[in-house]
């Protein structure tokens, strides 16, 4: 069983949906089912024996706090909703193995009680699941302390699986965890991503534009815009996946300047196979989250990352990491970067660019070969248990 909170974008999924995958195509009597808050999950396809559990979503107000997205309840009644159905599915699904998202207490803690559950039960397996980049140290290690993440980690979980490499970027460098529980670390590489279900590309050539789930991308949607506006010579054309978060009206205002490209920019809004257009582009210009970088190594694609700096710097840090061993290039805002004519520069350098594979770390993408066989190992400790 996986769980990913899902307030916001859709990282938390798509990381959950590839690990499930995974997992069931490496053992075919394995079977795995998703708890997730996305409200965009029916879109995606999952394979055989992989399914998911919708919880009642929330949604991030301006001033930070959560609301209810769809229900009418307050946000106390829908954690509390969304506890409960956790821990029915814990207990009815019965997990040889949990895999929790990022959070090590779930969304304002609504994971504790199904983590206590099993934990009493003695069966289950519970692994922390941490992207590679959190946040910066002194950020994260106030956050963590507020939610008592710390303690949760130290007290449920068996392993801590990281996805990425620990010479590039140490996420809990600055967490005051034991080293009982640093001993329980596994860095398995970034997470490599596949074409799902073949689809026809696009017609060539063309750079993919991706801002992610869109929430927070309007930026580097109106800069790219910006760019083929004030430059009619820029090639070749720009396909652009706005994302499902996009807001309608800066969406519709966006597909106003689109339309007066004369093609020279397509959009479309949402794109479940995004990795077929991944595949085929001639170069990326994206924003710097997980999933996307990892598209961007899976597929070895040159790439310009325009990374958000607020409200973490997790893109940032990513970004500054794989340029400095030359994985990436950057346009960075604290050096007064994103302007029309630099993102100009940046497309038109894009085919003189080195490919992410000339520098790649030895086990850069591993990720989800070492993440089997850790399931492996788990699932023969929990047997041995059993049987003693």
């Amino acid at each position: 069983m996986l769980y990913s909170h899902d307030t916001f974008g859709l990282g938390h999924l798509r990381r959950s949906r590839a690990l499930a995958t995974a997992i069931v195509q490496a053992d075919p009597d394995a079977s795995a089912l998703i708890l997730t808050g996305s409200p965009v999950a029916g879109r995606f396809t999952f394979p055989e024996r992989v399914d998911h559990v919708r919880l009642p979503g929330v949604t991030k107000r301006r001033d930070g706090s959560y609301a209810s997205a769809t229900m009418g309840m307050d946000i106390e009644d829908v954690t509390e909703l969304r506890a409960g159905l956790i821990r029915s599915a814990a207990e009815q699904f019965d997990p040889d193995i949990l895999i929790v998202d990022k959070e090590p207490t779930g969304f304002r803690g609504e994971l504790l009680p199904a983590l206590d559950d099993l934990a009493t039960r003695g069966r289950a397996r519970m692994v922390l699941g941490l992207r590679d980049v959190l946040d910066e140290p002194e950020v994260l290690a106030t956050e963590w302390d507020r939610k008592g993440a710390v303690a949760a980690t130290e007290t449920y979980y068996h392993e801590i699986w990281v996805y990425g490499l620990r010479s590039i970027h140490d996420p809990i460098a600055g967490l005051p965890l034991s080293a009982a529980a640093r001993s329980r670390i596994h860095w398995t590489g970034y997470l490599r991503r596949e074409i799902g279900q073949p689809a026809d590309p696009p017609r060539q050539p063309y750079i993919l534009v991706t801002p992610g789930g869109g929430g927070d991308g309007q930026a580097l949607v109106d800069l790219v815009l910006a760019a083929y506006e004030r430059d009619p010579t820029l090639a070749p054309r720009a396909m652009l996946v706005y994302g499902p978060f996009l807001s309608g009206d800066e969406r519709a205002a966006f597909q106003a300047r689109v339309d007066r490209l004369n093609g020279r920019v397509t959009a479309v809004g949402f794109e479940s196979q995004i990795e077929t257009i991944y595949a085929g582009a001639a170069g990326v210009v994206c924003m710097g989250g997980y999933n996307t970088f990892c598209e961007v190594l899976s597929f070895d694609q040159r790439a310009v990352i325009v990374p958000r700096t607020r409200p973490r710097l997790e893109q940032y840090i990513r970004a500054t990491s794989a340029r400095a061993i030359g994985l990436v290039s950057m346009l960075d805002e604290r050096d007064g970067e994103l302007t029309p004519g630099a993102m100009i520069d940046a497309i038109r350098g894009l085919p003189d660019q080195q490919r992410p594979s000339h520098a790649m770390p030895a086990g850069l993408l591993d990720g989800l070969e070492r993440v089997t066989d850790r399931v492996g190992v788990l699932l023969t400790g929990s047997a041995e248990q059993a049987a003693e």
